[in-house]
């Protein structure tokens, strides 16, 4: 298909002797006599390119350039002006205007030639580099949406090795995970955040690795020695996810969400706002999961008896803003659907 130059110019002469030119070079090619025709003309028509006229009656060749500049459907039309000034003025107006390049009147055959190929031949460069770019962008993004695929599923499969460790927190992790991101949801955190707070709440209990299973799947009361040694889990945890140093907030959960609210939790003590906002959110998802599961002394405790240990646990133990988030699910899980099942 051949090229379709539209050329604007208030003289008749300049305009048959263009058109000659470019039509001698199997170039097709419009003429009109203003920038008030070449406008409306555009609305209607796209030509490869525009040979713009700077002085015209009317609308003068910076106006024209102006408006479909404005005008989003035809502002990427390129345009080489025509023009009889000598002056680098004219030139450096033209350029911040948006114009490509320029041509001298009276017209040179071969200068005109060679300046539109020219230009047309980069237009169609610039055109298929951002093709390309796009396309190249498309495969990125595909391929980093499978690798955070194959990541959670690797993730989510370290959180199940976790879990397979105490015979009586089938899928805790991934309950851990899910309540809390919905927890973050519901407090407007940042979608990323909310993706991440999911992410830490799978591997929020990865230090019971390094806990003897004998002391986690233990039936009877702990011993004092015991329940040190499984209090070390949050500080194991934290450990082995710091070596993850593109994921630096991973390890968070892992240390603080046996954290409480006003300082009395573990390992370091810390409270309210110190605790990190994922560990806030993930303290009470998990003391959540751990009544609404079984255990190995009890039953799933009746909600009723969760409710009332979350709402008793606010502004103590639990962040009080995500006590309440959770309290609201609880009123909302009629049929009491958050538990393991």
């Amino acid at each position: 298909m051949s090229d379709w130059i539209l050329v604007v110019d208030d003289d008749v002469l300049n305009l048959k002797m263009a058109k000659h030119i470019l039509s001698g070079s199997n170039m097709r090619v419009s003429c009109l006599k203003s920038g008030e025709e070449a406008v409306e003309f555009l609305k209607k028509n796209s030509p490869d390119l525009l040979l713009l006229d700077v002085h015209m009656p009317g609308m003068n060749g910076f106006e024209t350039i102006s408006v479909i500049r404005e005008n989003k459907n035809i502002a990427d039309i390129p345009v080489i002006f025509l023009t009889a000034d000598d002056d680098s003025n004219t030139e450096k107006k033209g350029l911040e205007a948006g114009a490509m390049d320029f041509i001298k009147k009276p017209f040179v055959p071969e200068v005109l030639l060679l300046r539109v190929r020219h230009t047309l031949d980069l237009v169609r460069l610039q055109t298929d580099l951002s093709c390309e770019v796009e396309k190249k962008t498309q495969e990125l993004m595909e391929q980093h949406g499978k690798l955070r695929r194959i990541y959670i599923q690797i993730v989510k499969a370290l959180s199940g090795a976790i879990d397979a460790k105490d015979a009586y927190t089938n899928g805790h992790s991934t309950r851990v995970a899910d309540y809390s991101r919905e927890i973050a949801r519901r407090a407007g955190l940042p979608k990323q955040l909310q993706n991440d707070i999911y992410m830490i709440g799978l591997l929020h209990d990865v230090g019971k690795i390094g806990i003897p299973d004998a002391i986690i799947n233990k039936p009877a009361k702990l011993t004092e020695e015991e329940y040190s040694i499984i209090q070390k889990h949050p500080v194991l945890g934290a450990a082995i996810l710091g070596n993850i140093a593109e994921f630096p907030r991973l390890s968070t959960g892992a240390r603080w969400h046996h954290e409480r609210y006003d300082g009395k939790g573990y390992p370091d003590g810390i409270s309210g706002e110190d605790i990190p906002v994922e560990a806030r959110i993930i303290a009470v998802a998990d003391a959540y999961d751990a009544m609404s599961s079984r255990r190995s002394y009890r039953d799933v405790l009746p909600q009723e008896k969760v409710y009332a240990e979350v709402k008793k646990g606010k502004g103590t133990q639990f962040d009080p803003v995500f006590a309440e988030i959770m309290l609201t699910m609880i009123e909302e899980d009629k049929d009491y659907q958050m538990r393991e099942k």
